[in-house]
């Protein structure tokens, strides 16, 4: 403890400059917007370095898993091509990553990824250098992830579905019954449709997938399947549990989607971003 304090004694004028000049620092960037912005945008790009970084070492304990998901994709796009019988006629690629003209596909890796909180987050590899914007939808082979509310020079975060403020309009895949797809922030692999009319015919094991009322999400991409579902109080409505088909708690690359007829959608209808 004497060492401590003849040290503290020795190098109070050091210490005491330090202790200054840190807070000069932390002074200057509270009252002048330019650079406590220059400083969010340092911080941002050393944090978004260091998921990199620790995200590298994980992946490559899991090449085998990422390289098995990419076998099956592949499989099944094969099979949706045998079945095409005059591909040109139906399937118009305005470039390798568009389809139909409307939807945008770009990848991406997942860099940081929480899903043991109540609201869990995403970060991407990708920013806008890469062309990701905010209201951009994330999704795997296996299902959907998460929306772009966050974007900066290189990288973006992404609301994961496995978050409070999640709200993305679902339906039953065999009718055009739809809800809103929440959690309730218990199981990482499970989320709830909610809003679902006692009307639908709801059945245990029936796939769930992205509704047509969403700008965001194209129509039809899966989601999970029904584990078991309840009527509210009032008996008008399900909520219904759902098991995802994605594991939340693996998610290695990604594609992000993005509507190009979004925008005009918006201002015909009068939205505002």
């Amino acid at each position: 403890m004497q060492q401590i304090f003849n040290f503290l004694i020795r190098n109070k004028n050091n210490i005491l400059f330090l202790l200054l000049l840190g807070l000069s620092l932390f002074l200057t960037i509270q009252s002048n917007s330019f650079h406590k912005s220059k400083y969010i945008s340092s911080a941002n790009f050393i944090t978004g370095g260091i998921y990199n970084w620790s995200n590298n070492i994980q992946t490559y304990f899991y090449l085998e898993d990422y390289n098995q998901r990419l076998l099956e994709e592949n499989k099944e796009l094969r099979k949706l091509l045998t079945n095409i019988e005059d591909t040109s006629a139906v399937i118009n690629f305005e470039d390798s990553t568009s389809f139909n003209g409307i939807y945008l596909f770009r990848t991406a890796k997942v860099i940081n990824n929480n899903y043991s909180k109540t609201d869990n987050y995403i970060t991407l590899d990708r920013g806008r250098n890469s062309q990701i914007s905010k209201e951009h939808g994330v999704i795997t082979s296996q299902g959907i992830v998460g929306i772009v509310d966050q974007v900066s020079k290189n990288y973006s975060r992404v609301i994961s579905i496995l978050n409070s403020h999640s709200k993305i309009n679902a339906q039953l895949k065999k009718t055009n019954h739809f809800g809103s797809l929440i959690w309730n922030g218990k199981d990482p692999n499970v989320v709830q449709l909610i809003d679902v009319p006692r009307l639908a015919p709801i059945k245990i094991g029936d796939t769930i997938v992205t509704g047509g009322k969403s700008l965001i999400f194209p129509q039809g991409i899966p989601i999970g399947s029904i584990e078991e579902f309840k009527l509210d109080q009032n008996e008008s409505y399900y909520t219904i549990e759902i098991r995802l088909f994605n594991d939340m708690t693996n998610i290695g690359y990604v594609y992000v989607i993005e509507n190009k007829d979004k925008v005009e959608i918006k201002e015909l209808e009068g939205i505002d971003d």
